[in-house]
């Protein structure tokens, strides 16, 4: 999975990037900072992966892991090229969903490219660019489909529908948003539009602030915005996020506590990632190696064991499941073999949440 972390200049992105990966991304107080996009690979913090590791004392601990991409900072113009935008929007593009950094506080000594903090009208300058940037996206693939249409008539229905999603484009609105039939947005999704993709919305707080992030009226105004369109908005605080993420781990879990919160914006953002994309973990244990695999909600068996072999999918014969929950009540694997709690499951099984699976397999 690749988070793409985008916003106006100097909203905090290079610093919650740098926090949560730990990887050096230059931060500084002019816009452009970051030329190149910076990529960090963080494990996802997962309990029961941690618990599978002290039962088993393995050789090797595997966590899943995100991709977060540091994208520079957009300005009004991007679409046209504006500030290296052109460069910055195919960044975008190849990332799963959007991490949009709002900054929800005033500071004199933080330029801020619009003159100060207004986060709805930051979301609207990000938004259009990344509108701007599918309609012309959508206007060749209008095009390609008519000529197209000249030998094979169902390319005209095709043009047809992304004519009203031009229309609804040039409106202002994302393409996310777009009323249509699933057929029709099955045959949208077969493009590679910006505004398709998912948005979470990080409104980066400042201390005072993040302490009562609800009555800041800032806040309120991104909590609106991710409302109207259904999207999330993860309260942050990067400087918060920065020191946080130099602690040793018993340090860090005392400093949460002091602050009164219980998950670090780390944390919240991974789990609200994963909600985002339909994202669920099934784990596979041993004396070998403890691991945790990403997958799509609704994955069947063989598909989940092609997960960790091509193999494993191509020869599966069964999968022996128990559920997390069921083996930290029972304690061992030997007393829940003993009680009936390991289940043999088919080719037909969809895999849940928490899943602890021996997969079965011959080739």
């Amino acid at each position: 999975m690749k988070l793409g972390i985008v916003g106006l200049p100097n909203v905090g992105k290079s610093t919650l990037f740098n926090a949560i990966t730990n990887a050096g991304a230059e931060s500084a107080n002019y816009p452009f900072c970051t030329i190149d996009p910076n990529v960090g690979v963080v494990a996802v913090p997962d309990r029961r992966l941690d618990w599978l590791s002290e039962m088993y004392h393995p050789k090797k601990t595997t966590p899943a892991v995100i991709e977060f991409v540091d994208i520079a900072g957009l300005v009004k113009g991007a679409s046209k090229g504006e500030g290296l935008g052109n460069k910055f929007l195919s960044n975008i593009r190849e990332t799963n969903a959007i991490v949009h950094v709002v900054r929800c506080f005033d500071d004199e000594n933080v330029i801020h490219v619009e003159g100060g903090a207004g986060p709805a009208r930051d979301i609207d300058i990000i938004d259009l660019e990344l509108i701007m940037a599918d309609v012309e996206m959508v206007e060749r693939r209008i095009d390609k489909a008519k000529k197209a249409g000249k030998g094979d008539k169902k390319y005209l229905k095709e043009a047809e529908i992304f004519e009203g999603l031009l229309s609804w484009l040039n409106d202002g609105k994302s393409a996310r948003a777009y009323p249509c039939s699933e057929d029709d947005m099955a045959v949208i999704a077969t493009s590679d539009l910006l505004t398709l993709k998912p948005v979470i919305y990080a409104a980066n707080l400042d201390e005072d602030g993040f302490s009562h992030y609800e009555d800041v009226p800032y806040y309120q105004e991104v909590q609106k915005r991710a409302e109207a369109e259904g999207a999330q908005v993860i309260p942050v605080c990067a400087k918060l996020e920065a020191e946080i993420a130099e602690l040793e781990s018993d340090e860090k879990a005392m400093f949460l506590e002091d602050l009164g919160i219980t998950e670090s914006g780390l944390d919240r953002l991974i789990r609200a990632s994963y909600t985002l994309l339909g994202l669920i973990s099934f784990l596979t244990s041993g004396e070998d190696e403890c691991r945790a695999w990403t997958i799509t909600g609704g994955t069947k068996a063989p598909q989940a064991a092609g997960k960790i072999h091509s193999d494993f999918e191509r020869g599966f014969i069964r999968a022996e499941v128990i559920a997390y929950d069921d083996l930290v009540r029972l304690g061992t694997m030997a007393a829940a073999k003993e009680k009936g709690m390991i289940r043999s499951e088919g080719k037909e099984y969809v895999v849940k949440d928490g899943d602890i699976i021996l997969f079965r397999f011959n080739v």
